[in-house]
């Protein structure tokens, strides 16, 4: 007997086990594609540090003033930006944070979900697991 076709049990094996792999494989790929678009965060964060690193030098204080160290990048989610960026300054010190634009605003696709980078004057990268 000549057998040319696949049997129906065959088949949704098949499928089951195509099923399985997308459900394990999807959502690791949505992470490493989030973890991609964090390299926007990193590299303005880099930026921020090496304008305020600059400003001390000339004024002796850091600023909280993205306008001050003539950096492009958004305090408020827009299109043109993954993330929305914020300077906070102490004594001596600044902490910048990039967070995820969610919801709609922001360069689309938004994130699924609101993560932070943040960098100290030390160069301290810090932030949501999983996304450094």
């Amino acid at each position: 007997m000549n057998r040319n076709a696949f049997s129906l049990v065959e088949i949704m094996v098949v499928v089951i086990v195509i099923g399985i792999l997308a459900g394990i494989s999807i959502p690791r790929y949505s992470k490493f594609v989030e973890r991609g678009r964090s390299a926007e965060a990193r590299n303005i964060l880099g930026n921020i540090r090496s304008a305020e690193l600059a400003y001390l030098t000339e004024y002796d204080i850091y600023t909280n003033s993205l306008t001050s160290l003539q950096i492009a990048a958004p305090t408020a989610c827009n299109a043109s930006f993954y993330f929305s960026y914020g300077i906070v300054n102490g004594s001596g010190t600044f902490t910048a944070t990039a967070n995820r634009c969610t919801g709609g605003a922001g360069r689309p696709p938004t994130g699924p979900t609101a993560f932070s980078l943040n960098i100290t004057q030390a160069g301290v990268l810090d932030g949501t697991v999983g996304y450094l």
